[in-house]
């Protein structure tokens, strides 16, 4: 377990659970809120 590239791919598996939970909190979230809709602006 003292292999480098071990450390690398948690690292990498961590980063990308962080960014898909920041932008899942922020397009379902709380801060969903204040997302515009540029479909519902342009409806013809």
């Amino acid at each position: 377990m003292e292999s480098p590239a071990f450390f690398y791919t948690v690292f990498l598996s961590s980063l990308l659970v962080s960014i898909t939970s920041y932008s899942i909190y922020v397009g379902f979230g709380p801060p969903s809120k204040s997302l515009r809709d540029p479909f519902e602006e342009h409806e013809d």
